[in-house]
């Protein structure tokens, strides 16, 4: 089928007038925001057509902006929030804590206990790191990796998001190669090689020509649009690295504690050599990262076993490890242990939303598709079901109903990023009544787009 980009362009300004008259004051906040922060943002994927909204609180699974209306959230501070904005018994610990201390500058007891909690619950995992976010988790990782196989190369997923760490910074958007931003020389990623997702024969064509210190992969990928990963996929891509002598990176910054409570490796039972991890292991504090792994892999880190520095791969940071980003993760994901059956409830719930909104594109002639896992939701305008996330780019039908979609739900009371890539993340305490206005939503959406032009 083919959808109508005139018709889709008419309900884009039908939608615009709606939103210019609900979000005026955001409006204003913008021609503000532009005199002191380039594009009137802190970072431009929070920007929107034709202007962003400006968010002034938020609680539970809502946030409210300046012109005072209410949304269901269904990004969730970037996947972070999974019980929610603000869980009061977190906030109750953190100003419990930040009484006696925001930022110490030397080892405190919040650290030991968290370290301990996750070794214990994150598979693989014998010993850990904290950083202040997940980029730098990666960053540490990969340098990590080349110390321990005495490597270069680092092999990505097309399409895959790692931060915005130079020498991941690459093949990340169409046309998937060279440097992702301007100000990035090409010989900062010449040891990047950047393969397809769900292709195991692209992987071992790499793994054969280059001398490949790690891969480096989100279990499924999230800013690629929640695809999910091909039966035996996985557990291939561990087998590639084993035959090839390169260490195996999951990137679980997002499906860390989200899949489950031991991530994608426990989920997909696919264990990795070191593990990043960022968003919801900070329990909703900004500085929330950590990487772990092996004790024989993290002993490269140990200043004590090698006290020359040029002998051990550097980690560290001011504010890393920090005992309010440490005592806010440690409630939560102690919480998460001692409610593990939740996540059962959690997938479940979410899995249902996704194959009934499925359902939808197939009987609307099928202009979309949906992908999942657990709570992980991606929404494709696509010739096919997208593989991988070339797929989900190149087999577009339009660009332009990704932004009509943002803008129906946003005039709507839904917010989700990005416009451009649809990817949901929901909270464990969304109800039934959001996933069904969120479906009824969704169908409306689809019953208007495929009218026939007037």
């Amino acid at each position: 089928m083919e959808l109508s980009e005139q018709h889709i362009e008419r309900l884009i300004s039908r939608y615009l007038k709606v939103y210019d008259e609900m979000a005026s004051k955001s409006r204003e906040v913008l021609k503000r925001a532009s005199r002191f922060l380039p594009g009137g943002v802190v970072y431009h994927i929070r920007f929107f057509n034709p202007y962003p909204l400006y968010i002034v609180r938020a609680k539970d699974t809502f946030v409210w902006d300046v012109d005072g209306n209410r949304y269901d959230d269904y990004w969730m501070g970037h996947g972070a929030h999974i019980l929610g904005h603000s869980p009061d018994f977190i906030i109750d610990r953190i100003y419990e804590v930040a009484k006696h201390g925001t930022h110490f500058g030397f080892e405190n007891i919040y650290a030991v206990e968290y370290a301990e909690l996750l070794t214990k619950l994150v598979p693989n995992c014998d010993m850990v790191r904290f950083t202040n976010s997940g980029t730098e988790a990666n960053m540490y990782a990969i340098r990590l990796a080349r110390a321990y196989t005495k490597k270069r190369y680092v092999i990505k997923i097309r399409g895959g998001w790692h931060g915005g760490l130079d020498q991941l910074h690459t093949a990340v958007s169409p046309p998937f190669s060279g440097p992702e931003s301007a100000g990035l020389p090409e010989d900062l990623i010449r040891y990047t090689v950047s393969v397809s997702y769900n292709d195991l024969n692209d992987m071992e064509r790499a793994l054969k020509t280059y001398d490949v210190a790690a891969i480096i992969i989100e279990p499924v990928p999230g800013a690629g649009g929640c695809i999910e990963p091909l039966e035996g996929y996985l557990k291939g891509v561990r087998e590639l690295a084993d035959r090839y002598g390169s260490l195996l990176i999951f990137d679980e910054v997002i499906t860390g504690f989200r899949l489950s409570l031991g991530g994608a490796q426990e989920y997909f039972n696919v264990r990795a050599d070191i593990i990043t991890m960022g968003k919801i292991i900070g329990g909703g504090m900004p500085g929330a990262g950590a990487f772990g792994g092996k004790e024989e892999i993290m002993a490269l880190l140990n200043h004590t076993r090698y006290p020359e520095s040029r002998t051990r791969s550097f980690h560290g940071g001011t504010f890393t490890g920090n005992p309010i980003t440490i005592v806010a993760g440690f409630t939560l994901v102690d919480y998460l242990s001692r409610n593990r059956e939740k996540y059962g409830v959690f997938n479940e719930m979410w899995s249902s939303v996704a194959k009934e909104m499925d359902r939808l594109c197939g009987e609307y002639g099928r202009p979309c598709w949906i992908t999942n896992v657990g709570s992980m939701i991606g929404i494709h305008f696509t010739k096919s079901k997208p593989r991988s996330i070339e797929d989900a780019y190149y087999l577009r039908y339009s660009s332009k109903v990704y932004e009509a979609l943002h803008l129906f739900m946003r005039i709507n009371r839904i917010l989700y990023l990005s416009e451009k890539m649809p990817h949901l993340m929901p909270s464990m305490i969304h109800s039934r009544v959001q996933a069904k206005k969120l479906i009824e939503l969704f169908a409306r959406f689809l019953d208007e787009i495929l009218k026939a032009p007037q």
